[in-house]
């Protein structure tokens, strides 16, 4: 069964950045699109950035020109790189993939300090 593992997360100071990854145990076939999302304690779980296929991107209004999401397919590997990071972005982020069923991360701790 195929797993993603996340790691990157931590605590990082406001302004600073913070690259997240999420790698495959094993290669996922006929991949529709991968994301990240993120949850904040109290609060629902919110699409923060999205790649499909053609490597078309979308972010979430609050991250746009902070956040860049990649994929690297021959490491089985997708990325966060988050840039100029805000408290309000302090959050549990989890990576995901659609193919012919969906697959989430266990979630990494993202904390930025004021």
């Amino acid at each position: 069964q195929v797993q993603l593992v996340e790691s990157g997360g931590g605590l990082v100071q406001a302004g600073g950045s913070l690259t997240l990854s999420c790698t495959a145990s094993g290669s996922i076939s006929t991949i529709t699109v991968m994301a990240w999302y993120r949850q904040a304690p109290g609060k629902q779980r919110d699409l923060v950035a999205t790649i499909a296929r053609g490597g078309i991107t979308n972010y979430a209004d609050s991250v746009k020109g902070r956040f860049t999401i990649s994929s690297d397919n021959a490491k089985n590997t997708m990325y966060l790189q988050m840039n100029s990071l805000r408290p309000e972005d302090t959050a549990v982020y989890y990576c995901y993939v659609l193919s012919r069923r969906a697959y989430w991360g266990q979630g990494t701790q993202v904390t930025v300090s004021s």
